[in-house]
């Protein structure tokens, strides 16, 4: 006979074996109970729970919903979901440059412009309504070009082509200020072999003209005795054929009684930690040996600098060092 020892722990086991058999069959049950089968018929004037727009053009009419909300208003962007939307940017920028691409102010797509400067990019899958479009480049120097936006109403099923984008060249200068009478470099990237025109700010402004080369680089070296002292501004456009861009971001200089040279020309805004104007691994590694332990007075000053200045160094500060990524 079957000791109670022995007994015990069998009965047990089999009362929980089959407790869960019970409870997996009446699961089971539960849940096959709720799940909906629903079968469309495609041409029968009437939308069922999956057709869409683009599964049965036929019953399209009968699947349009209606907005929200009353006719008070232009709405908001992202109003409803739709995986049928479409944008797609074409245009110039800068030779083999780093395109990014924002929607509401939020990165979405990339993509790097092929050596003639011309890109395109997609951006897909996202909800109707008005959203802002915008588009910027980084040339070689990692400098960044002036934002072009778009505020676009998107509908489902319909793709937008933005085409025609012409980025402005970058500029940069080699003194922040010059001694009267010297030259001072007026640099920059542009699409290959562009007209660049490039505009300096005085009593009236002043209009030089260059060419770019095959790499889309321009270079102007102007005399400042044509300047009064004081601040002044450069900023320059590029033309290629019939294609004309904006002018470009300016950039602030001064016409004094010596010569500063700029040491930081192309350098990061933000995230550079060890000096190079470069945002890569190796300023990632220095942040990731600090990352939440208590700076020292030298790296403190540098992250008020170069990353968010809360005096420690977190995640705030890695997604400052991947925005100004420049590898």
């Amino acid at each position: 006979m079957m000791s109670n020892k022995i007994f015990f722990p069998l009965f047990l086991l089999l009362l929980l074996l089959s407790i869960g058999f019970i409870y997996r069959v009446y699961a089971d049950i539960s849940i096959s109970s709720v799940s909906v089968i629903v079968i469309d018929t495609c041409g029968n004037s009437s939308c069922g729970v999956s057709e869409t727009c683009s599964s049965c053009p036929a019953d399209c009419g009968a699947c349009v919903v209606p907005p929200s909300g009353g006719g008070g208003g232009g709405g908001g962007g992202g109003s409803s979901p739709a995986d049928n939307t479409k944008v797609t940017l074409t245009g110039r920028a800068y030779p083999l440059s780093q395109i990014e691409v924002l929607k509401d102010g939020k990165i979405v797509a990339s993509t790097i412009a092929g050596s003639d400067s011309r890109f395109s990019v997609s951006i897909e899958g996202f909800n109707v309504g008005n959203h802002i479009f915008s588009i910027i480049s980084k040339d070689k120097d990692g400098v960044q070009s002036e934002v072009l936006s778009y505020p676009l109403t998107v509908q489902d099923g319909v793709t937008i082509n933005i085409t025609g984008i012409f980025i402005a060249p970058t500029l940069s200068v080699d003194k922040s200020e010059v001694r009267k009478g010297e030259n001072i470099s007026i640099f920059g990237q542009a699409s290959p072999q562009s007209s660049i025109v490039i505009g300096i700010s005085s009593p009236q402004e002043i209009f030089a003209n260059t060419v770019a080369d095959k790499n889309g680089v321009y270079l102007y070296n102007y005399d400042t005795a044509f300047l009064g002292y004081g601040g002044h501004e450069a900023r320059s456009k590029a033309a290629v054929n019939n294609e004309i861009s904006d002018f470009g971001k300016t950039v602030a200089f001064k016409v004094g009684d010596k010569t500063v040279y700029n040491t930081n020309l192309g350098c990061p805004a933000r995230g550079n930690l060890n000096g190079d104007c470069r945002v890569n691994l190796i300023d990632f590694s220095i942040a990731v040996y600090w990352y939440r332990k208590p700076l020292s007075t030298q790296i403190k000053s540098l992250e008020a600098t170069a990353l968010n200045g809360d005096g420690q160094i977190n995640l705030i500060d890695l997604s400052i060092m991947a925005y100004y990524w420049t590898g």
